[in-house]
């Protein structure tokens, strides 16, 4: 189990994750609405998604050459998961912040 949360659970692997659950993606456009994340961590969070079965990879052979990415039917099935902890996330982001407030005047 521990390995497996490694695998989807990182914050870029579920901001990929929610995208694709919008619907089929270039690399590029991933790249653009996810903010911070560099060329590097997308291939490799993507590469890391298609290799577990969540993301499929496919290349169009036209110049320059097209790929697009979206989510396996067991990708769709991690969307569910994810897209409930998204919303408990935003119905709680209040209470988190006051959380982090009191704990550092606490530590101040």
């Amino acid at each position: 189990m521990h390995e497996i949360l490694n695998l989807v659970g990182d914050k870029w692997s579920v901001l990929v994750v929610r995208l694709l659950g919008e619907g089929t993606m270039r690399f590029n456009e991933l790249r653009r609405a996810i903010d911070g994340i560099s060329q590097k961590m997308l291939t490799s969070t993507l590469r890391n998604l298609e290799r577990n079965g969540f993301v499929t990879r496919t290349i169009y052979p036209t110049i320059p050459p097209r790929v697009d990415y979206a989510l396996t039917e067991l990708g769709r099935e991690l969307l569910v998961p994810v897209t409930a902890l998204a919303k408990w996330v935003d119905t709680n982001r209040e209470r988190i912040d006051e959380a982090r407030v009191r704990f550092d005047e606490q530590q101040a």
